[in-house]
């Protein structure tokens, strides 16, 4: 979602002439402590700006053994504005090195978000021979059309690079796609349609999308809509993603990822999901009109897209996602930087008793932050059991799997509890009668800050079965919980007065069978290139 600008710039946008450019060909990479830099909520292990404003992830794509993150990114405050491409790359998906700010505001508008590809076979034109460039295609917003009150102040612009995306340079005949007199008309995602041999993209338009073709990149024609009346229409629809995934059966199906703000399941923004087919023009809901599936059940997981380009032997469709909320976003008590993206999660298409769904597993690079495991034996829990002890030292950055045993529990509710001297706490867990996973970070800390913060979250169970199994990555100041293989998926950030170095399993109100599990204690060493 794109916040009313607070600050007074619409003036001076006509005259930024700096264009789509980098500050400078070096980058700043780093390795930090984050307990001598006085940045408490500094995460560990995911990305954040160097500094300032950051929301959606952008232009997310493979070239060269890099992946490229871009982002939306206000480089003067740390609440959004005038919006840029902030710009990152890693070998590994874990460690990121910060390069200068990608592209700029022009006299077309602030730069919103988009998505990029490698043309591989220069289909564009834009390249060198030998080289395929590296294209990406965004949604300038021009703030003097919109405070005019018009309803064409967003159009499709398009940069391309040849050095591997360390600059970027516009095309001359941008705008490509010009409005068509609707007021919410960006997002832009691209990607080569094999069986048709053409681009194309699909761009959210209000609270639906459209579906466009090219051969080039350059000209563009509308195809078809898709939405209407499907999903969740809570709040306008930004941020889609298209692409196909299959099921261990074999069976391939398309998915189309859409953010929504507000609507989503928890209160403020998220992201629905639907499965389905695309045959080059038109994509069609497998699902009745109104069912409304998420991606993520938590409240901070929003924007999220897909990574393009990854190679054919790889195989996996790679997703990253911003951990906040726009309900608060801009008031949490961070200063120096606001916001943090979530782990990489990759995508899969299971069969479930519901019907297909989207899975979400961390990213298998994220094993080289363990430093040590100790394992969780078999016990049978009624109460509370500290497992901080288990650990050399406290720590605050841990990955935790642990299995319960549902079928002969009489505690109503099981899961895992965080907490610190200060009595202090969040709580992760599942409710035995409701059959729901919940996120309880009421006495979280920091909480003040937004009455949208504090709260119980909940989320229905997909997975079945008696073998109930939570698998947690705790950084600083986030919880992701992976539930059941991934198919209910709970992301939160919490800010906690002292830092959460205590971890307990809990049985309320009855007893359950731990089957078992591991503790990973994490790097607490900042693999993130911060400035």
């Amino acid at each position: 979602m794109k916040e009313a600008l607070p600050i007074l710039v619409t003036n001076i946008l006509l005259a930024i002439t700096v264009g789509c450019q980098s500050t400078s060909s070096e980058s700043t990479k780093v390795t930090t402590d984050t307990t001598d830099t006085g940045e408490q909520y500094r995460p560990v292990y995911h990305f954040t700006p160097p500094e300032q404003w950051m929301n959606d992830p952008n232009g997310m794509v493979f070239y060269d053994g890099e992946y490229h993150l871009f982002y939306q990114h206000y480089p003067d405050s740390n609440v959004w504005g005038p919006m840029h491409w902030g710009h990152a790359v890693s070998e590994d998906l874990v460690h990121w090195e910060h390069l200068p700010i990608a592209l700029y505001p022009d006299s077309l508008g602030y730069i919103f978000s988009g998505s990029a590809v490698v043309d591989d076979n220069n289909l564009s034109g834009l390249g060198a021979e030998g080289n395929p460039p590296m294209v990406a295609i965004f949604t300038y917003h021009n703030p003097l059309g919109e405070d005019e009150d018009r309803n064409d102040y967003q159009v499709q612009g398009l940069v391309y690079s040849n050095d591997r995306g360390r600059t970027w340079t516009k095309y001359e005949d941008n705008p490509v796609i010009e409005n068509p007199g609707i007021k919410d008309f960006r997002d832009p995602k691209v990607f080569w349609h094999d069986p048709d041999q053409k681009w194309v993209m699909i761009l959210a338009v209000d609270d639906r999308v459209h579906f466009y073709e090219s051969s080039n990149l350059t000209d563009w024609n509308y195809m078809s809509e898709f939405g209407e009346n499907s999903g969740s229409h809570g709040g306008v629809w930004e941020c889609p993603d298209l692409f196909t995934l299959t099921t261990d059966s074999g069976e391939e199906r398309w998915v189309l990822l859409l953010s929504i703000n507000p609507g989503g399941p928890n209160g403020g923004s998220a992201t629905q999901y639907f499965v389905g087919d695309f045959d080059g023009k038109t994509f069609t809901n497998d699902n009745s009109e109104d069912m409304s599936l998420w991606l993520d059940f938590g409240k901070d997981n929003y924007a999220g897209v897909t990574w393009s380009d990854i190679p054919e032997a790889d195989g996996r469709r790679i997703f990253l996602g911003w951990m906040s909320n726009w309900q608060y976003g801009q008031e949490v008590p961070t200063y120096a930087w606001r916001s943090a993206m979530t782990i990489p999660r990759t995508l899969h298409l299971v069969e479930t008793e519901a019907g297909l769904r989207v899975a979400s597993l961390p990213v298998d690079e994220l094993e080289v932050l363990r430093k040590n495991s100790v394992a969780l034996e078999a016990i049978t829990l009624e109460g509370s059991q500290d497992i901080s002890s288990k650990l050399s030292q406290p720590t605050s950055t841990l990955e935790l799997k642990v299995d319960f045993n549902l079928s002969e529990a009489t505690a109503s509710e099981v899961g895992v509890k965080l907490f610190n001297s200060l009595n202090e706490e969040i709580i992760i867990g599942y409710n035995l009668a409701d059959q729901e996973y919940f996120v309880n970070r009421s006495n979280a800390g920091k909480t003040d800050f937004s009455n949208d913060f504090p709260g119980r979250f909940t989320a229905e169970r997909v997975g079945d079965g008696d073998t109930l199994s939570m698998h947690l990555f705790i950084d600083v100041a986030s919880v992701e919980l992976f539930g059941d293989d991934g198919t209910t998926v709970m992301s939160n950030i919490f800010f906690p007065n002292e830092n959460f170095t205590q971890f307990a399993l809990f049985a309320e109100a009855g007893v359950v069978t731990v089957i078992g599990g591991t503790i990973y204690n994490l790097s607490e060493q900042s693999v993130i290139a911060n400035k």
